[in-house]
């Protein structure tokens, strides 16, 4: 859907920004509340239908604003049920680029992993989004659209029971470095106007921008996952490069007064088990050591492999002994049942082909992809 570069999208505006829109062009600020329930609980993107709005008012909104969405390119299906969009999005030099989205069903709930950053610069190695490089942010809109189109997708009807229960920034892209716009779209989902989501069914997944954790903790309460994926700065700074800039005491510290200033129930420590890299017993008992006594639960996610990766998946006896040794040690540890990896829509695999780190497949289209530094 093309929008006019002079209109004004309202996708993506939490309710202050919508109420001061409205005002802007002569409303009352309960207009910004009806726009929110046409587009949030009724997917509606064309004025002309929002029929309780007056039809002077809907005439102007047409003239300056717009609810645009991005474009699919392709949906793919997995075996398991899980769903992947590959959407369309401009580049920042002018060179189309392609972000992924990901539906995961379940029984009683459905999530939808979604993108903040068209690839990511964090460089994580056992990553494929990291293998593509980075060219920009996302705005709100592009990120509430990612929701918007994928309820639409979905089938969902006004008054249906939600397709959708659960949001999870765990997408392409760091969204603690989107934060100026990955906080608006946190807003929207959780404001009972938009898509009135409880905190603990939004999560936001960091790498470790200590900073900005300290910053989310005075701004917004959602549910923290951290990626962790080792027990000591040693190994950290090898797979996880930002962790040189922010070792494990420091990002450790930032989590522990997230819980404590937002009243959290835990952290989410992901681990991804890389075979004889970061599985054996040894790093198990070093990791209990840093989160035992904490409001803390370790997710271990074997890894999912991806063309030109060093890395192997850790063999299943060796994730489930590591399980068990947390366990023991007093850590509550769960295993991540792995999902869509047949369609590459499992964890670290979304970023759909990589021929090398500057090109990313649309379609089949190669395009460039600037490296900001």
């Amino acid at each position: 859907m093309n929008g006019v570069a002079n209109k004004v999208n309202l996708l993506g505006l939490p309710r202050r920004e919508l109420e001061e829109f409205v005002a802007t062009i002569g409303a009352k600020p309960f207009r910004a509340r009806q726009l929110m329930k046409w587009i949030y609980r009724r997917g509606e993107s064309d004025f002309a239908k929002m029929t309780d709005l007056a039809k002077d008012f809907r005439a102007q909104l047409a003239e300056v604003a717009e609810v645009r969405v991005p474009e699919v390119v392709t949906l793919q299906a997995s075996a398991d049920g899980t769903r992947k969009w590959v959407l369309r999005m401009p580049g920042s030099s002018g060179v189309e680029q392609a972000i992924e989205t990901v539906f995961i069903p379940e029984l009683g709930r459905g999530t939808l992993c979604i993108s903040s950053q068209v690839g990511c610069a964090l460089d994580c190695a056992f990553c494929s989004t990291a293998q593509q490089g980075f060219n920009r942010n996302l705005t709100a809109a592009e990120i509430v659209g990612q929701v918007w189109l994928a309820n639409r997708e979905l089938g969902r009807e006004p008054g249906d029971d939600r397709v959708i229960t659960n949001v999870v920034f765990m997408g392409m892209g760091e969204p603690l470095a989107n934060y100026r716009n990955v906080l608006p779209a946190m807003q929207v989902f959780l404001d009972d106007l938009g898509y009135d989501l409880s905190r603990r069914r939004v999560t936001l997944s960091t790498s470790g921008i200590v900073p900005q954790i300290y910053k989310l903790a005075e701004d917004c309460n959602v549910a923290l996952a951290v990626s962790l994926h080792a027990p000591n700065d040693a190994l950290r700074d090898q797979l996880v490069p930002i962790n040189r800039r922010h070792p494990i005491a420091e990002l450790l510290a930032a989590c522990w007064h997230y819980l404590e200033r937002q009243n959290g129930r835990n952290i989410t420590f992901e681990y991804t088990m890389l075979d004889g890299v970061n599985d054996q017993p040894e790093h198990a008992r070093e990791l209990a050591g840093l989160l035992r006594g904490h409001e803390a639960k370790v997710n271990l996610i074997p890894f999912n492999t991806f063309p030109g990766t060093r890395f192997r998946r850790s063999p299943a006896p060796v994730i489930a002994r590591f399980r068990d040794l947390l366990q023991q040690q007093g850590v509550i540890a769960t295993i991540r049942k792995t999902r869509g990896d047949d369609i590459d829509a499992a964890c670290g695999q979304l970023v759909g082909q990589v021929r090398d780190r500057m090109q990313y497949r649309l379609g089949q289209k190669l395009v460039s992809v600037s490296v900001q530094q």
